[in-house]
């Protein structure tokens, strides 16, 4: 099968970081990439083909680092391996020394191996599973769960604020692009991400320190989200 136009390899990933974003891959850069190549190693996304990895960590990553540089804000291994690693906490059950892992926990593992700061920025970025909050049905517990996440990133810094609107861009971008190839996608996932659009992501990133780049992009990804998902929704069968 052809690679998707929109994957990147690990190979590519470098590339970049050292020929255009002119950054040196330093032992933390690696090591980042080594925990982000196990933990998320084989897992694919909401069309079951693409790859995790080369799809959204390495998109993801390049994204933080552009914006960055056309900013002109400093960006150091730190800031990267953040971006890097930004969903580990996601999927926290295959890592390097499961041993380690499970005496010690896998923040402790993530703040020996990387500093406080790294483990901090995915503690912050990490959703809570939806078991946690409390309400009659799914519904209730997901805005619960939104409503709480959104007060953790309004107070956020500026590098949670920068890997989290370039995270949501990139699945925004990427179930936008599965719909407008076939049919097969989950509609609940883009009712969501155009309500979640409208109710805060816009919004956040006019807030301080505002990210007009960021606003531009979402907004045109959720303007062409949210036309498929009614055309789709227009000829869908109607329940009798």
């Amino acid at each position: 099968m052809r690679k998707p136009d929109y994957a990147i390899n690990r190979q590519e990933f470098l590339s970049f970081l050292e020929k255009e974003a002119k950054l040196r891959i330093d032992g933390f850069i690696e090591g980042a990439i080594e925990v982000a190549e196990e933990v998320h190693h084989g897992v694919t996304r909401e069309d079951a083909v693409s790859l995790f990895l080369e799809t959204h960590t390495w998109p993801v990553a390049i994204d933080v680092v552009k914006h960055y540089r056309s900013v002109n804000r400093t960006i150091t291994s730190v800031e990267v391996a953040s971006a890097i690693l930004h969903d580990i906490l996601e999927d926290n059950d295959r890592i390097l020394d499961s041993h380690k892992t499970n005496e010690y926990g896998f923040g402790a593992y993530l703040s020996y191996r990387f500093g406080n700061r790294v483990q901090d920025i995915a503690t912050q970025l990490k959703i809570r599973p939806l078991e946690n909050f409390t309400g009659a049905n799914n519904e209730e517990r997901e805005l619960n769960r939104f409503r709480e996440y959104c007060a953790i990133l309004i107070s956020s810094e500026y590098d949670v604020k920068t890997i989290k609107l370039a995270d949501r861009l990139n699945n925004m971008k990427f179930i936008l692009g599965v719909a407008q190839m076939n049919k097969k996608v989950i509609y609940d996932k883009m009712k969501r991400y155009m309500r979640e659009g409208e109710d805060f992501y816009l919004a956040y990133t006019m807030l301080q320190p505002q990210l007009p780049c960021f606003y531009a992009n979402i907004r045109s990804t959720y303007e062409k989200l949210r036309s498929i998902y009614f055309e789709q929704t227009l000829t869908m069968p109607q329940s009798q």
